[in-house]
């Protein structure tokens, strides 16, 4: 059963990567890119459960928080480069 979850994850990992050599937008791209960090995710967890070895669910945990974090950055960037920032205190939009 997990070897077909590991397969299933892989496609989808796959599917990604297409996704993001192609994607027409860099938001696009960044979605993609934290698809597969969050597949890469399930595959830790995934593995962890089929060797017996727990400690990779930490490895997982630490793995999504660096991948959220890289998000946030990129398009925290991306917004501030094309001018699409935003005030966090009106919620306007910066000039």
């Amino acid at each position: 059963m997990y070897i077909v979850v590991s397969v299933v994850i892989l496609i989808s990992i796959t599917m990604g990567l297409v996704r993001a050599y192609r994607g027409p937008t860099l938001y696009d791209r960044v979605m993609a890119a934290n698809m597969i960090g969050t597949l890469t995710v399930l595959m830790v967890s995934v593995l962890g459960f089929l060797t017996g070895r727990p400690e990779f669910l930490d490895i997982a945990l630490v793995y999504v928080l660096i991948s959220f974090v890289s998000t946030i950055a990129v398009l925290r960037v991306s917004a501030n480069r094309y001018g699409t920032a935003r005030d966090d205190a009106t919620g306007s939009a910066q000039e």
